[in-house]
């Protein structure tokens, strides 16, 4: 089995195992192995515009990312435009990698993407950020910005 099918199945049977509605769950070491195949993976970014120029963004030449809102800022309404604008980024086969901070708005994205018929839609576990430490500090217990993966900050 190659690396591609490998990870794609093993975010797979993480999904199946916690009965999530969508294709996979993907660490962001395995999304970040995805990115680099050139293959039809995409990021899908859906935090909002104010997180990405304040807190930062994945930085990684030649890949596809999109920048998504699951929600609206400031308001934090949910985005009325949000299967629109996957539809314009994104064909129903591409593999789609969601992130947000933390986890949690990235599945819901990828669980209502799921439902709109895309078909490999997968959530990328502890976000961007992860969780909080014990001081409510993040980037300092798992996500994209703890494993060292390449972003910008701002």
């Amino acid at each position: 089995m190659n690396k591609i099918a490998e990870i794609l199945a093993t975010a797979q049977h993480r999904a199946r195992s916690t009965q999530q509605p969508y294709a996979g769950a993907v660490t962001p070491q395995e999304a970040y192995a995805l990115l680099q195949t050139g293959a039809r993976v995409k990021l899908v970014d859906v935090r909002t515009d104010a997180e990405r120029d304040w807190v930062g963004r994945v930085a990684i030449p030649g890949t596809q990312h999109g920048a998504i809102e699951w929600n609206r800022y400031p308001d934090g309404q949910p985005n009325p435009e949000f299967l629109p604008q996957l539809e314009q980024f994104a064909d129903k086969n591409d593999v789609l990698l969601f992130l947000c901070r933390s986890g949690v708005r990235s599945g819901h994205a990828a669980k209502r993407a799921t439902e709109a018929g895309f078909l490999q839609c997968f959530n990328i576990l502890e976000g961007f950020e992860g969780d909080k430490d014990a001081q409510g500090h993040r980037k300092t217990v798992g996500g994209w910005c703890k494993a060292g993966l390449p972003w910008i900050g701002a």
